[in-house]
């Protein structure tokens, strides 16, 4: 058992949201109980997320995708009412964070994609490693499009949507960014990728990537970013000694 403001205060030095310019609050979203035995992580704080955590009986919940989101209604009722109740009834702590835990170097969605599908990262597009959501890498073999599309789908456990460039070839470098980073395409580009992994997929992706000569994979929004909650949930255990458990609550998109 320990502090909750002791988890709070570890996961806000760790991942530093400060230095984010984001479209949601990152950190403790609902305050429950001060004393935390039990961290249940997932990637979305949804309804069926909450009725897990209460079965379980859970003190903090731990989402990558959280509430009170830019430009949402502010006004407290239906979905949101009903969701907020569960959290204040049980008296459950929801702590979220989204793009510090997009883009951390140990922990986040991006490292922890690159390193399931075998990536030797070689630095970001669009900053430095730890700060940058465009991470660049080089795949541990030779692939073409196809290939890849297959190792991420043996990786991930779902087949990626795959947009093939004209021309083919082997694949050398590949970019990626997790969840709905689509239109970073553009920055995979300017960084001399082969190919570029993300979440979603839009209309315009599929005639950015013929016409750019970048082969896009949407590999899914929530396939891509199931990771980092789970290495930040098991840092907390490690260190504080809480139990924690990750339930996936299946999303096809």
């Amino acid at each position: 058992m320990t502090n909750r403001d002791d988890l709070v205060a570890a996961c806000d030095r760790l991942l530093e949201p400060e230095r984010f310019k984001d479209y949601t609050l990152n950190g403790l979203q609902v305050a429950g109980r001060e004393r935390v035995t039990r961290v249940m992580s997932g990637v979305t704080a949804c309804q069926a997320l909450l009725d897990e955590a209460v079965a379980w009986q859970a003190d903090l919940l731990l989402v990558h995708h959280g509430y009170f989101w830019k430009n949402e209604p502010v006004a407290i009722t239906g979905m949101k009412r009903r969701r907020l109740a569960t959290l204040l009834a049980h008296d459950i702590n929801l702590l979220a964070y989204h793009l510090p835990l997009d883009a951390h170097r140990e922990l986040g969605n991006n490292a922890e994609l690159g390193r399931r599908l075998g990536f030797t990262v070689t630095g970001c597009a669009d900053g430095a490693l730890g700060d940058g959501l465009v991470w660049l890498g080089e795949p541990s073999r030779g692939l073409d499009a196809a290939g890849l599309a297959r190792h991420v789908g043996a990786c991930l456990e779902r087949e990626p949507l795959l947009i093939e460039a004209p021309g083919g070839g082997e694949i050398r470098r590949v970019a990626w960014c997790t969840g709905g980073a689509q239109d970073m395409i553009a920055t995979a580009v300017e960084a001399g990728a082969d190919a570029f992994i993300s979440g979603e997929i839009s209309e315009r992706t599929t005639h950015l990537a013929r016409e750019m000569g970048i082969h896009y994979l949407a590999a899914g929004h929530h396939a891509t970013e199931r990771y980092g909650v789970q290495a930040l949930g098991a840092r907390l255990a490690a260190e504080y000694g809480v139990e924690h458990r990750f339930v996936d609550i299946d999303n096809p998109a």
